[in-house]
């Protein structure tokens, strides 16, 4: 299973054998329930993307047979290779499958799982679809497979990541299993994008304002800082025109033609005299199960974990 369609091509292309399953989804954005029942969740998932993406429900759902069909027919492979990278988009839909899996309750094949931060090969590696067919075999013969203390912390993330309490999720962050290296990282930057304890902004936000808090940027100029510097994320072009509309809407970003800046309120909330949550709304925002409007969960940044206020 490859996650997303960047890969698809190169391994079309890579001679390795076996059917190949792309996972299209984005389950690191928005609100995502706890999934006792995986129909009725995909069913609420489609309705929020619709109302809070525009993304159209109908398409999501006919879309989906596409992929649950092959999962669920999992106990007909001999091996399932999951192909996901470190940062957190990867790392949130790898717990998802996994999840998704396990709850099938039949007697799975060896599950085994490729995933890498970086290829010697290819500088400034930001995901698998930066790779060549050529590069693929060896990461396949390295692959690993996946023991009981995997799936154990892998279960037990995913339902805290769709649970309310973000402590929860902050205590499996700083736990380890020998073959997810990338989690525990990956979940703390989730966990950074709650409200800032100082000023509001999420790690994200901050990000971008403190940029342009250095002068105008193009919008392609601001994202590939981010993709430089921030690749624990692995947001695509859609989660981050997201938070630039946010901030736009919120008054502390302005937009001029082509150009991006900060204005005097953005400059005055990033040195902690306005607070975000003032100007931008929360309103059915979500961050896996925390529903972010009037939340008392706060990142504290000097002390590096999760606070209530």
């Amino acid at each position: 299973m490859l996650n997303g369609d960047a890969t698809r091509e190169i391994f079309d292309h890579s001679g390795i054998p076996g059917e190949k399953v792309v996972w299209r989804e984005m389950l690191c954005e928005g609100k995502t329930p706890p999934a006792t029942d995986m129909q009725q969740f995909f069913r609420e998932r489609a309705a929020y993307l619709q109302q809070q993406y525009g993304i159209d429900s109908d398409a999501y759902m006919r879309d989906l047979p596409e992929t649950t069909q092959r999962l669920n027919n999992a106990a007909a492979y001999e091996e399932i290779v999951l192909w996901f990278e470190f940062d957190l988009f990867c790392q949130v839909n790898l717990l998802f499958v996994l999840y998704y899996l396990h709850h099938l309750s039949i007697s799975l094949p060896p599950v085994s799982i490729v995933q890498l931060h970086e290829h010697p090969e290819v500088p400034g590696f930001r995901g698998m679809g930066m790779l060549k067919p050529e590069h693929l075999p060896p990461l396949f013969e390295g692959r690993v497979r996946l023991q009981a203390e995997d799936w154990q912390l892998a279960l037990q993330s995913r339902e805290a990541y769709s649970g309310a309490d973000p402590l929860a999720l902050e205590a499996l962050s700083h736990r380890s299993a020998k073959h997810l290296p990338y989690l525990g990282k990956a979940l703390q930057a989730h966990l950074q994008r709650l409200p800032g304890a100082a000023n509001g902004l999420n790690a994200v936000e901050h990000f971008f304002l403190d940029r342009l808090a250095l002068g105008k940027l193009s919008e392609r100029a601001l994202y590939y800082q981010f993709w430089n510097e921030q690749k624990i994320y692995g947001f695509g072009d859609f989660q981050l025109d997201i938070y630039i509309q946010r901030l736009q809407r919120a008054g502390v970003v302005q937009r001029d033609s082509e150009m991006l800046s900060i204005t005097s309120l953005g400059r005055e909330v990033l040195n902690n005299e306005q607070n975000y949550l003032s100007f931008a709304t929360q309103q059915n925002l979500w961050l896996g199960g925390i529903p972010l409007e009037q939340t008392p969960w706060r990142w504290d940044g000097d002390e590096g974990r999760v606070i209530h206020i």
